[in-house]
């Protein structure tokens, strides 16, 4: 995380809360386009994402969940408003997805034309690299450590 990152300063690590009604993760991300349809095939042509019948795309967990490294989570946190973190967007947020060999993503990518717009990083909790979407997203492409 981002020294920006505030969340992580507010509330102790790990703590459970105590009653039921409990938020479970994130259902959906919903972000407007000026061309959703090229948008969709943006994601399905640079990313492989298969585009579902609702012009979106799916993440079936059930499906998923064994393939998923240890180390894998969604992450939802606010960052401050004056972070660089999501630049060069001027959006108020990107996406971070989970990928399971960011070598060959990233090889598909460079194959539609797409160019990262930072080095990318090798970390002890994984592997990232960043690239732009057609509408100017910030698009982070994490793999888990293995």
């Amino acid at each position: 995380m981002d020294s920006d990152n505030e969340a992580s300063k507010q509330a102790p690590a790990g703590k459970e809360p105590e009653s039921a009604g409990q938020v479970l993760g994130v259902g959906g991300l919903f972000m407007a386009s000026e061309d959703p349809a090229a948008t969709a095939e943006w994601y399905h042509r640079v990313l492989g994402m298969r585009i579902n019948d609702y012009g979106g795309f799916d993440f079936l967990h059930a499906h998923s969940a064994a393939r998923f490294p240890e180390g894998a989570r969604t992450v939802f946190a606010p960052f401050a408003a004056a972070a660089d973190y999501f630049k060069p967007s001027t959006l108020p947020f990107m996406l971070n997805l989970i990928v399971d060999d960011l070598e060959a993503v990233m090889a598909r990518a460079l194959a539609a034309g797409e160019e990262p717009v930072q080095p990318a990083e090798n970390t002890d909790y994984g592997n990232f690299a960043w690239l732009m979407d057609p509408d100017g997203r910030k698009v982070e492409l994490w793999q888990p450590p293995s």
